[in-house]
């Protein structure tokens, strides 16, 4: 009787036959779900960068050692995709080096202007200075972007889309006195506001009268006509608003629309700056 012996399987075959299996199992440790996390333990996932640059990022607020402070109009950043961050802290113009690594976005090597600010603009641009360097965890949910730093603090930002000049209530919260921006007479805050229209013509209040007038533009300058408003006498905060205002909106003027900041400049270097109400604002959502 003829005993057969059993066929032992080719070394070289038996390494082919090995290689799909060992794809497969790479294949299924880089598994990446929806939202970025991995399979089992995620420890092999490659988590995306968040989609943070080309957008302009409108400051919500910051919360600082616990205090949470709103922003004021114009705090803004956008980050390019060249590695570069520039916006406005509240006051002064920023700009730095950027990096978005998955989750973690990182700042260095700020610059800034150096306009003289008042209170409570300097107070915010501070914390928001401090707050917005070094490594940054981000989050974003719904257009909402929350960048915490390594000790805590939290910037709230939103993707707001630029404000027209027409149709738009520009609120002023800040007077210019050449380089040096100042802020609004105590009691006057928030009373003043401009709408240009398709038309025109110009409307708002002057911090204490309701006022009209025309207005013509071309490149980076503005002529205002003669305006006409109401004769009621208010208190002096705001008639010392209402006098450099109109002031300010005398002839011929420059002005600057940076995304929802109007500033307008008389030839003599005085003017004011006005922001436009932030969509959630607008939307019965006020910043806190």
């Amino acid at each position: 009787m003829t005993t057969k012996q059993k066929k032992q399987p080719h070394p070289a075959r038996a390494a082919a036959a090995l290689v799909p299996l060992l794809a497969l199992a790479l294949a299924a440790c880089g598994t990446q779900t929806k939202d970025g996390s991995g399979a089992g333990d995620g420890s092999g996932s490659v988590r995306p960068d968040v989609p943070v640059t080309g957008v302009h990022w409108t400051v919500e607020s910051v919360t600082a050692d616990g205090r949470k402070t709103a922003a004021p109009a114009g705090a803004h950043v956008t980050i390019d995709a060249k590695g570069r961050a520039r916006g406005n802290f509240g006051c002064n113009h920023f700009s730095a080096k950027a990096a978005v690594e998955g989750d973690t976005v990182t700042l260095t090597d700020t610059t800034m202007t150096e306009m003289g600010c008042p209170e409570p603009h300097q107070g915010f641009e501070d914390a928001l200075k401090t707050a917005l360097t070094g490594k940054l965890k981000a989050e974003l949910n719904d257009g909402a972007l929350t960048l915490t730093s390594t000790g805590g603090d939290t910037i709230r930002l939103s993707e707001q889309p630029p404000a027209p000049l027409e149709g738009t209530r520009w609120t002023v919260d800040s007077l210019l006195a050449g380089r040096t921006a100042t802020s609004l007479p105590a009691g006057a805050e928030g009373k003043a506001f401009l709408v240009f229209g398709k038309d025109g013509s110009v409307r708002g209040n002057l911090g204490c009268n309701q006022f009209s007038t025309t207005v013509t533009t071309e490149g980076s300058t503005m002529t205002f006509g003669r305006v006409t408003s109401t004769r009621k006498l208010c208190a002096a905060p705001q008639m010392e608003l209402e006098r450099a205002l109109l002031e300010a909106m005398k002839g011929k003027v420059t002005y600057a629309l940076d995304h929802r900041s109007l500033t307008v400049t008389a030839p003599d270097t005085s003017g004011f700056v006005a922001g436009a109400p932030g969509e959630r604002a607008a939307q019965g959502h006020p910043k806190k």
